[in-house]
């Protein structure tokens, strides 16, 4: 009876999905709702099917990348994949893509919030969790909410092996109970900094509850730090990154360094975030057993995704879209678009609708700062268009500089008269989509994010 109502339920879906991509939606969570409404047990049951198993990603940055480079390593491992490749990363999308994909392994990207509750469904081989930020507080909480529910994660039964970043305390401590965790991070303290940004979050050690100090920030919280006190800190990685290269929106490489064999990785890629993103798949793929040579094969193959600093032509100039979410992401972006000094000219666009956050005041901790003595135009475009332009005047960016344009249609016009060597567009998440429809109807893009 089980069977029959999955083969019932999956067919419902299939139609659903193709009805809705007939209507030129992308059908890839509605197809997934209506297979679990049908069946609450299609995840469990599908997962369970796929012969070598499957693998779970959640992070606040990076998931998306993070995974795409996974799916290049373990494609040169073999894998047939299952593969939730379009970001639909809740149930309704896992659901939709195990059903409407045939594979022997799946790799899942996850949204943090519904990390817990899918594992228990997934019962991956491994699990990694790569960082924790502050993001759509209006949505999430603190992240003490994310972590406790983490916590449960790292310890649960249905998980094989669990990766996670060493860099991060946050995400540190979830193997502290745990027997096998394979932790991984940076070794390269020149390319960080003294300093912490002022976004970021100060973990406590958690024993004596006191702050941890840093030796070395590399991106917002993530960084070498150590209790005062003499507890235990950052843990021995198995996994790391040195000898890192990074140039501006160009690629980037670094030497991977697993189990005491060592490996110049090629990643075309730009910005330290990215390094990190791809050390992490590496790790992820080595707890599944896969070759060096297919992990360093796979980080040369991957490329950007759109939204993640794919460069494509709009109107005649080289651009990239840089999506930005939350303070430690947005910094990152901006240190990367300034640490060459390239003339730019830049079109954010910041909206607020559900996927986005509706608390926008996150642009008050990201350090638009970076952009002051830019001497480029600026368009600002959204719903939230003039807050934006009030952030960027409190950074110091010459008022004359800002243009504040609601309508995205006119401010990608007045954005690409800039003049300057190319254009760099910084859309939060559905800003980023409108923006992909937009450049869809110039012929500048693909229709399909799969």
């Amino acid at each position: 009876m089980n069977s029959l109502r999955l083969a019932l339920a999956s067919f419902a879906a299939r139609a659903a999905g193709a009805l809705l991509r007939l209507a030129g939606s992308g059908g890839t969570s509605a197809p997934g709702k209506i297979l679990l409404a049908l069946a609450p047990k299609a995840i469990a049951q599908r997962s369970a099917a796929l012969e070598r198993g499957c693998a779970v990603i959640s992070a606040t940055n990076g998931k998306t990348t993070t995974s795409a480079i996974a799916a290049q390593i373990m494609q040169r491992d073999g894998a047939a994949l299952v593969h939730n490749r379009a970001g639909a990363n809740m149930a309704g999308g896992i659901a939709a893509a195990l059903n409407d994909q045939h594979g022997d392994f799946g790799l899942f990207e996850v949204d943090e919030f519904w990390l817990a509750m899918l594992v228990d469904e997934l019962r991956p081989r491994s699990v990694l969790m790569a960082n924790l930020f502050r993001d759509q507080l209006d949505r999430y909480g603190e992240l003490d909410e994310i972590n406790a529910r983490w916590s449960k994660v790292a310890i649960s039964p249905a998980v094989g092996q669990i990766v996670l970043n060493a860099d991060d305390p946050l995400i540190a401590s979830l193997g502290s109970d745990v027997d096998a965790a394979l932790y991984y991070g940076i070794e390269d303290e020149t390319v960080g900094s003294e300093h912490a940004q002022h976004a970021t979050e100060q973990a406590c050690c958690p024993i004596c509850a006191e702050q941890f100090s840093y030796s070395r920030y590399f991106v917002g919280h993530l960084g070498h730090y150590y209790c005062a006190k003499g507890h235990p800190g950052r843990p021995k990685v198995e996994v790391s990154a040195s000898e890192i290269a990074t140039s501006g929106l160009g690629s980037s490489s670094f030497t991977l360094n697993i189990g005491g064999r060592s490996y110049r990785a090629e990643l075309a890629m730009p910005g330290l975030y990215n390094v990190y993103n791809a050390l992490a798949a590496a790790a992820l793929a080595n707890s599944l057993g896969v070759s060096d040579e297919a992990i360093i094969a796979g980080i040369a193959a991957a490329s950007p995704a759109f939204g993640r600093a794919e460069s494509l032509s709009v109107g005649g100039r080289e651009s990239s879209i840089i999506l930005i979410k939350n303070p430690a992401g947005t910094n990152e972006v901006l240190r990367t678009l300034t640490s060459d000094r390239a003339s730019r000219d830049l079109l954010i666009v910041l909206n607020d609708q559900i996927a986005d956050g509706r608390d926008i005041s996150w642009i008050w901790d990201a350090d638009f700062e970076q952009l002051a003595d830019s001497g480029r135009p600026i368009t600002c475009s959204g719903s939230r268009a003039v807050e934006l332009g009030l952030r960027l005047k409190y950074a110091g960016v010459d008022p004359e500089l800002i243009r504040v344009e609601a309508d995205l249609r006119e401010a990608l016009a007045a954005a690409l008269d800039g003049g300057g060597e190319r254009l760099v567009v910084l859309p939060t998440y559905t800003a980023m989509l409108e923006v992909r429809e937009l450049l869809v109807s110039r012929g500048a893009a693909e229709g399909s994010f799969g």
